[in-house]
Protein backbone atom coordinates (compact mmCIF):
# COMPACT_ATOMS: atom_id res chain seq x y z
CA UNK A 1 0.00 0.00 0.00
CA UNK A 2 1.06 3.66 -0.87
CA UNK A 3 1.36 5.67 2.29
CA UNK A 4 2.65 9.28 2.63
CA UNK A 5 1.49 12.77 3.47
CA UNK A 6 1.93 15.73 1.07
CA UNK A 7 1.26 19.46 1.10
CA UNK A 8 1.04 21.39 -1.93
CA UNK A 9 0.67 25.10 -2.05
CA UNK A 10 -0.07 27.02 -5.74
CA UNK A 11 -0.05 30.34 -5.41
CA UNK A 12 -2.52 32.42 -8.43
CA UNK A 13 -2.21 35.85 -9.72
CA UNK A 14 -4.42 37.84 -12.24
CA UNK A 15 -2.70 40.47 -14.42
CA UNK A 16 -4.59 43.46 -14.75
CA UNK A 17 -6.59 44.33 -17.96
CA UNK A 18 -8.37 47.51 -19.27
CA UNK A 19 -12.05 47.31 -18.32
CA UNK A 20 -14.45 46.70 -21.61
CA UNK A 21 -16.39 49.97 -22.27
CA UNK A 22 -20.06 49.86 -22.68
CA UNK A 23 -19.26 49.84 -27.03
CA UNK A 24 -17.24 46.22 -26.95
CA UNK A 25 -20.01 44.34 -25.07
CA UNK A 26 -23.36 44.31 -27.11
CA UNK A 27 -26.58 44.87 -25.53
CA UNK A 28 -27.72 41.29 -26.52
CA UNK A 29 -25.12 39.86 -24.90
CA UNK A 30 -25.47 41.78 -21.62
CA UNK A 31 -29.37 40.94 -21.03
CA UNK A 32 -28.83 36.95 -19.64
CA UNK A 33 -30.91 37.54 -16.32
CA UNK A 34 -33.24 39.54 -17.91
CA UNK A 35 -33.98 37.25 -21.39
CA UNK A 36 -34.02 34.18 -18.86
CA UNK A 37 -36.80 36.09 -16.61
CA UNK A 38 -38.99 36.85 -19.69
CA UNK A 39 -38.45 33.73 -20.98
CA UNK A 40 -39.54 31.65 -17.90
CA UNK A 41 -36.80 28.98 -18.17
CA UNK A 42 -32.54 28.85 -17.13
CA UNK A 43 -30.77 26.69 -19.19
CA UNK A 44 -28.22 25.07 -17.25
CA UNK A 45 -25.24 23.29 -18.36
CA UNK A 46 -23.68 20.31 -16.54
CA UNK A 47 -21.18 17.53 -16.66
CA UNK A 48 -21.30 13.98 -15.26
CA UNK A 49 -19.10 13.93 -12.47
CA UNK A 50 -20.17 11.99 -9.31
CA UNK A 51 -21.50 13.39 -7.08
CA UNK A 52 -21.86 16.55 -8.53
CA UNK A 53 -23.96 15.56 -11.52
CA UNK A 54 -24.96 11.79 -11.80
CA UNK A 55 -27.34 10.29 -14.30
CA UNK A 56 -29.10 7.35 -13.25
CA UNK A 57 -30.04 4.59 -14.83
CA UNK A 58 -33.56 5.96 -16.05
CA UNK A 59 -32.37 8.85 -17.06
CA UNK A 60 -32.55 11.32 -13.92
CA UNK A 61 -29.90 13.92 -12.89
CA UNK A 62 -29.30 14.08 -9.65
CA UNK A 63 -26.60 15.38 -7.41
CA UNK A 64 -25.03 18.52 -5.87
CA UNK A 65 -25.16 20.57 -8.95
CA UNK A 66 -28.71 19.66 -9.58
CA UNK A 67 -29.73 20.74 -6.32
CA UNK A 68 -28.08 23.98 -6.28
CA UNK A 69 -29.64 24.80 -10.07
CA UNK A 70 -33.22 23.61 -8.62
CA UNK A 71 -32.90 26.02 -6.06
CA UNK A 72 -31.31 28.61 -8.19
CA UNK A 73 -34.44 28.29 -11.06
CA UNK A 74 -37.07 28.55 -7.77
CA UNK A 75 -35.42 31.42 -6.64
CA UNK A 76 -35.60 33.15 -9.48
CA UNK A 77 -38.71 31.87 -10.25
CA UNK A 78 -38.02 30.10 -13.93
CA UNK A 79 -38.02 26.35 -14.96
CA UNK A 80 -34.87 24.91 -15.49
CA UNK A 81 -33.63 23.06 -18.09
CA UNK A 82 -30.63 21.37 -17.93
CA UNK A 83 -28.33 20.42 -20.86
CA UNK A 84 -25.46 17.73 -20.05
CA UNK A 85 -21.76 18.06 -22.13
CA UNK A 86 -18.61 16.40 -22.10
CA UNK A 87 -16.33 18.70 -19.90
CA UNK A 88 -14.33 19.83 -23.28
CA UNK A 89 -17.65 21.33 -24.67
CA UNK A 90 -18.97 22.88 -21.55
CA UNK A 91 -17.41 26.32 -22.08
CA UNK A 92 -17.26 26.35 -25.96
CA UNK A 93 -21.77 25.55 -25.52
CA UNK A 94 -21.86 28.83 -23.12
CA UNK A 95 -19.41 30.92 -25.37
CA UNK A 96 -21.82 29.64 -28.19
CA UNK A 97 -25.16 31.00 -26.08
CA UNK A 98 -26.53 27.64 -25.46
CA UNK A 99 -26.61 27.70 -22.25
CA UNK A 100 -27.50 30.42 -19.88
CA UNK A 101 -24.65 29.27 -16.93
CA UNK A 102 -22.53 26.61 -16.20
CA UNK A 103 -23.33 24.75 -12.94
CA UNK A 104 -20.73 22.23 -12.63
CA UNK A 105 -18.28 22.50 -10.03
CA UNK A 106 -15.67 24.77 -12.19
CA UNK A 107 -13.20 25.56 -10.21
CA UNK A 108 -12.00 28.96 -10.80
CA UNK A 109 -9.03 29.93 -11.84
CA UNK A 110 -7.17 32.91 -14.43
CA UNK A 111 -7.25 31.09 -17.69
CA UNK A 112 -10.83 30.18 -17.49
CA UNK A 113 -11.90 33.69 -16.38
CA UNK A 114 -10.37 34.79 -19.20
CA UNK A 115 -13.42 33.08 -21.03
CA UNK A 116 -15.61 33.49 -18.74
CA UNK A 117 -17.35 35.45 -15.67
CA UNK A 118 -16.98 34.19 -12.60
CA UNK A 119 -19.37 34.07 -9.54
CA UNK A 120 -17.56 34.48 -6.11
CA UNK A 121 -17.03 30.82 -5.08
CA UNK A 122 -19.94 28.99 -3.67
CA UNK A 123 -18.18 25.25 -2.81
CA UNK A 124 -14.98 24.36 -1.76
CA UNK A 125 -12.94 20.86 -2.96
CA UNK A 126 -9.31 19.38 -3.59
CA UNK A 127 -7.45 17.63 -6.07
CA UNK A 128 -6.74 13.88 -4.56
CA UNK A 129 -5.32 11.18 -5.79
CA UNK A 130 -6.04 6.96 -6.42
CA UNK A 131 -3.62 4.60 -7.28
CA UNK A 132 -3.80 0.70 -8.62
CA UNK A 133 -2.76 -1.31 -5.39
CA UNK A 134 -1.55 -3.96 -7.34
CA UNK A 135 0.18 -1.99 -9.49
CA UNK A 136 1.84 0.45 -6.59
CA UNK A 137 2.98 -2.07 -3.79
CA UNK A 138 6.45 -1.64 -3.76
CA UNK A 139 6.43 2.41 -4.61
CA UNK A 140 7.35 4.24 -1.77
CA UNK A 141 6.33 7.78 -2.00
CA UNK A 142 5.20 10.52 -4.80
CA UNK A 143 8.16 9.91 -6.57
CA UNK A 144 7.82 6.32 -7.36
CA UNK A 145 4.79 7.92 -9.28
CA UNK A 146 6.75 10.51 -11.06
CA UNK A 147 9.14 8.46 -12.86
CA UNK A 148 9.25 7.22 -16.54
CA UNK A 149 7.15 3.89 -17.02
CA UNK A 150 4.22 4.95 -14.57
CA UNK A 151 1.27 6.03 -16.17
CA UNK A 152 -1.42 8.70 -14.49
CA UNK A 153 -4.97 9.45 -16.04
CA UNK A 154 -6.82 12.48 -15.66
CA UNK A 155 -10.07 13.79 -17.48
CA UNK A 156 -8.99 15.96 -19.87
CA UNK A 157 -8.27 19.74 -20.15
CA UNK A 158 -9.49 20.04 -16.29
CA UNK A 159 -7.36 21.15 -13.31
CA UNK A 160 -6.79 17.87 -12.23
CA UNK A 161 -5.32 17.05 -15.55
CA UNK A 162 -2.83 20.36 -14.92
CA UNK A 163 -2.26 19.57 -12.05
CA UNK A 164 -1.06 16.21 -12.56
CA UNK A 165 1.24 17.11 -15.41
CA UNK A 166 3.24 19.18 -13.11
CA UNK A 167 3.03 16.83 -10.18
CA UNK A 168 3.98 14.00 -12.10
CA UNK A 169 6.30 15.51 -15.41
CA UNK A 170 8.38 12.53 -15.75
CA UNK A 171 5.32 9.95 -16.01
CA UNK A 172 2.84 9.65 -18.90
CA UNK A 173 -0.66 11.62 -18.34
CA UNK A 174 -3.20 9.50 -19.94
CA UNK A 175 -6.70 11.62 -20.63
CA UNK A 176 -9.94 10.40 -20.39
CA UNK A 177 -13.00 11.94 -22.08
CA UNK A 178 -14.96 11.64 -18.54
CA UNK A 179 -14.54 10.40 -14.85
CA UNK A 180 -16.45 6.90 -15.79
CA UNK A 181 -13.84 6.12 -18.24
CA UNK A 182 -10.44 6.91 -15.97
CA UNK A 183 -12.08 5.35 -13.26
CA UNK A 184 -12.02 2.17 -15.50
CA UNK A 185 -8.25 2.43 -16.22
CA UNK A 186 -6.82 2.95 -13.09
CA UNK A 187 -9.62 -0.32 -11.52
CA UNK A 188 -8.71 -2.35 -14.44
CA UNK A 189 -5.37 -1.81 -13.84
CA UNK A 190 -4.56 0.29 -17.30
CA UNK A 191 -2.70 3.29 -15.42
CA UNK A 192 -1.21 3.49 -11.82
CA UNK A 193 -2.89 6.13 -10.56
CA UNK A 194 -5.68 8.86 -11.25
CA UNK A 195 -6.02 12.02 -10.15
CA UNK A 196 -8.98 14.02 -9.89
CA UNK A 197 -11.51 16.34 -7.54
CA UNK A 198 -12.34 14.90 -4.90
CA UNK A 199 -14.56 12.82 -3.71
CA UNK A 200 -14.43 11.20 -6.18
CA UNK A 201 -11.26 9.37 -5.10
CA UNK A 202 -12.58 8.59 -1.71
CA UNK A 203 -15.85 6.82 -3.59
CA UNK A 204 -13.86 5.01 -6.05
CA UNK A 205 -12.08 3.40 -3.20
CA UNK A 206 -15.18 2.35 -1.18
CA UNK A 207 -16.58 0.95 -4.52
CA UNK A 208 -13.43 -1.21 -5.34
CA UNK A 209 -11.53 -2.34 -2.14
CA UNK A 210 -8.39 -3.85 -2.19
CA UNK A 211 -8.18 -2.89 -5.75
CA UNK A 212 -7.02 0.77 -5.55
CA UNK A 213 -6.13 3.04 -2.87
CA UNK A 214 -5.91 6.62 -1.59
CA UNK A 215 -2.58 7.30 -0.51
CA UNK A 216 -2.44 11.27 0.42
CA UNK A 217 -3.30 12.19 3.58
CA UNK A 218 -4.06 15.50 2.05
CA UNK A 219 -4.97 16.97 -1.32
CA UNK A 220 -3.04 17.42 -3.61
CA UNK A 221 -4.68 21.18 -4.39
CA UNK A 222 -7.31 22.93 -2.95
CA UNK A 223 -9.92 24.47 -5.16
CA UNK A 224 -12.96 26.88 -5.34
CA UNK A 225 -15.81 26.60 -7.91
CA UNK A 226 -17.83 29.33 -9.13
CA UNK A 227 -20.58 29.41 -11.62
CA UNK A 228 -19.43 30.84 -15.10
CA UNK A 229 -21.49 33.16 -17.28
CA UNK A 230 -20.87 35.32 -19.96
CA UNK A 231 -18.61 37.94 -19.96
CA UNK A 232 -20.59 41.18 -19.90
CA UNK A 233 -23.59 40.18 -17.80
CA UNK A 234 -22.94 41.85 -14.30
CA UNK A 235 -26.64 41.72 -13.44
CA UNK A 236 -26.14 38.24 -13.51
CA UNK A 237 -23.06 37.86 -11.39
CA UNK A 238 -24.49 40.20 -8.98
CA UNK A 239 -27.48 38.08 -8.75
CA UNK A 240 -25.73 35.11 -8.04
CA UNK A 241 -23.25 36.46 -5.55
CA UNK A 242 -26.40 37.89 -3.55
CA UNK A 243 -27.76 34.05 -4.15
CA UNK A 244 -24.86 32.65 -2.79
CA UNK A 245 -24.00 34.89 0.21
CA UNK A 246 -28.41 34.33 1.06
CA UNK A 247 -27.80 30.73 0.84
CA UNK A 248 -24.12 30.88 3.21
CA UNK A 249 -26.45 32.68 5.67
CA UNK A 250 -29.25 30.21 5.78
CA UNK A 251 -26.96 27.40 5.89
CA UNK A 252 -28.67 25.59 2.61
CA UNK A 253 -25.66 25.45 1.07
CA UNK A 254 -23.12 23.76 3.70
CA UNK A 255 -26.06 21.54 4.61
CA UNK A 256 -26.35 19.92 0.94
CA UNK A 257 -23.11 19.77 0.21
CA UNK A 258 -22.49 18.00 3.42
CA UNK A 259 -25.29 15.79 2.29
CA UNK A 260 -23.65 14.94 -0.67
CA UNK A 261 -20.02 15.23 -0.36
CA UNK A 262 -19.89 13.77 3.38
CA UNK A 263 -22.25 11.12 3.74
CA UNK A 264 -23.34 8.02 1.22
CA UNK A 265 -27.02 8.72 1.55
CA UNK A 266 -27.87 9.77 -2.01
CA UNK A 267 -26.99 6.43 -3.24
CA UNK A 268 -30.34 5.34 -3.15
CA UNK A 269 -31.35 8.42 -5.00
CA UNK A 270 -29.41 6.42 -7.81
CA UNK A 271 -30.56 2.95 -6.73
CA UNK A 272 -27.68 2.21 -4.03
CA UNK A 273 -27.45 0.96 -0.69
CA UNK A 274 -25.43 3.32 1.36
Amino acid sequence: MLLFCLTTIVGLSLTAHPIATAEMVSTSQAATLNNVLKNGTLRVGVSLFTPWTIQTKKGKLVGFEIDVAKQLAKDLGVKLKFHVFEWKNIVPALLKRQVDIIVAGMVITPQRALKVNFSQPYASSGVGLVTNVALTKNFNGLKHLNKPGTTIAAVKDTVSDELARRVFSKATIKTFSSSHEAIQAVTTGKVHGYVELNPIPTFVVLDHPGIVDEPLSQPLLTTKAGFAVNKGDPDFIHFLNAWIISHEADTWLASTHKYWFDTLNWQKEIGKTP
